[in-house]
């Protein structure tokens, strides 16, 4: 198996346990774990629920010549990838493990626009934070002057930095990178 992958240009890395697995340094790099359902130690399927507990989010695709389908429906519920039963297609495997690394690299990808808003969002002042999280909500500069017992005038000034500190273009946008953030407000 890993010559078909490194024939195709992965970059493939085996380990003969979980716990092997478990203490190698990941690489900062997209990737995509294979699994058996059955390994010495520690079994597949309690491993990817191993990797859920600690918040690392790493695709999973399982092979296994033992699967049933209780297995391979407490797989795909943990977020597995694929559930290949053996014998499979090369291609199968191959289709899988890209789209494992495919959505691997997206995460990576939204983690880091994640962590840039974040920081923006750190150079609000208070007022404005409080501003930005009645805005998002869709209510307009009165209702939010009146909500904070500010006037109209202040309302704009604060929405005005807002906006240009978080680099939006839009309420839309703000709108956006408010989701991102998780950011709700019940004025």
């Amino acid at each position: 198996m890993a010559g078909l992958l490194r024939s195709v240009g992965l970059d493939v890395k085996l380990f003969s346990s979980t716990q092997q697995f478990l203490d190698y340094p990941r690489p900062d790099a997209p990737g995509c774990l294979v699994l058996d359902v059955r390994l010495p130690g520690v079994g597949g399927l309690d491993l990817q629920s191993q990797l859920v507990r600690s918040d690392i989010h790493l695709p999973v695709v399982f092979i296994t010549g033992h699967g049933d389908i209780p297995m391979s429906v407490q797989a795909m519920k943990a977020g597995a990838i694929e559930f290949l039963t053996k014998p499979f297609r090369d291609q199968e495997l191959l289709d899988a493990i890209q789209l494992g690394i495919e959505r691997d690299r997206r995460r990576r990808r939204d983690g880091e626009v994640v962590r840039e808003l974040q920081g923006r969002f750190q150079s609000l002042t208070a007022r404005e934070r409080e501003i930005m999280a009645h805005v998002v909500t869709g209510r307009m500069n009165k209702q939010i002057a009146s909500d904070l017992d500010v006037s109209e005038i202040t309302v704009k000034v604060h929405r005005g930095h807002v906006m240009r500190k978080m680099g939006a273009g839009s309420l839309a946008e703000l709108v956006r990178m408010a989701d991102k953030l998780g950011i709700r407000s019940t004025p």
